[in-house]
């Protein structure tokens, strides 16, 4: 598994960092070298120089020929010296190595714990990375779904659009429709009036002739009913008369505008129609 582009970029600086600092170490190195040896070189010098000056004051010692005792020597004490500053430099320089190991140790964790951290840093940024790949993928067919969604709405809209236009073009139809039969209607409807009042016209003319023709008929009885009374008083009046045989004319006898007297009244059965 490759690293992440951070962890790579850190290394890289560390490696670039290393290697300006590591580049005149060599050189470094030696010219410390150099200053401890010149360093030991100068406290040897001096030490032989003040054996020198010691064995100049103090004629009577010899610094050739050595004693049985090596402590009356000063060449040699000043050798033991000189050893012993060199065991010393050499301890401070051990304790120094030990010290920067110590920090390099140091530092080695210092870094282990900061690349862990930075591991599981990156770890929970791949997570996170992970989670959001998969959200931007769910998001992606939430998309291609609501487009899909929007696409069907929109034919369905367009459909209704289409229905709707052609219900107003029916019901445009229909409404024109119901004017004409509105028209039709009406104009039947005043027909209709017209004959009911032609009929009741005709009904009230019916009416009014059997009313009349009712009077007339009552009338003709009346005058039947009283032609007979003239009749009856007539025949008594005929066997009163004088023995001559001269008849009475009756003063009451109809007469017409002509004066010639009018035919009797004949016997009518009306009907209420006439």
């Amino acid at each position: 598994m490759a690293a992440p582009p951070w962890q790579e970029l850190l290394r890289i600086r560390l490696v670039e960092r290393n290697a300006k600092e590591s580049a005149f170490a060599p050189v470094i190195e030696q010219y410390r070298r150099l200053a401890q040896q010149t360093k030991l070189l100068k406290e040897r010098n001096a030490s032989l120089l003040r054996a020198v000056g010691s064995v100049k004051s103090n004629p009577n010692s010899s610094t050739v020929l050595v004693p049985t005792s090596g402590e009356d020597n000063p060449v040699r004490a000043a050798y033991l010296v000189s050893l012993e500053s060199q065991i010393s430099s050499l301890r401070d320089e051990l304790a120094t190595v030990y010290k920067t190991q110590g920090q390099n140790a140091q530092r080695l964790l210092s870094m282990n714990e900061t690349l862990r951290e930075k591991e599981e840093l990156s770890r929970i940024d791949a997570e996170n990375l992970r989670n959001a790949r998969e959200e931007l993928a769910t998001l992606k067919r939430k998309v291609t779904q609501h487009a899909e969604l929007m696409a069907e709405k929109d034919h369905a809209l367009e459909v209704l659009h289409d229905e709707i236009s052609t219900l107003q073009l029916e019901l445009g139809q229909i409404e024109e429709r119901n004017q004409t039969l509105s028209k039709d209607n009406a104009k039947l409807l005043q027909r209709w009036l017209d004959a009911k009042q032609t009929e009741a016209n005709k009904m009230n003319e019916a009416n009014e002739f059997y009313e009349n023709m009712r009077s007339r008929h009552q009338a003709v009885l009346s005058w039947r009913d009283d032609s007979k009374d003239l009749r009856l008083q007539s025949n008594g009046d005929n066997a009163s008369m004088s023995g001559n045989g001269e008849k009475i004319p009756d003063s009451r006898q109809m007469m017409t505008t002509n004066g010639t007297p009018s035919p009797p009244p004949k016997n009518m059965d009306l009907t209420p129609n006439g």
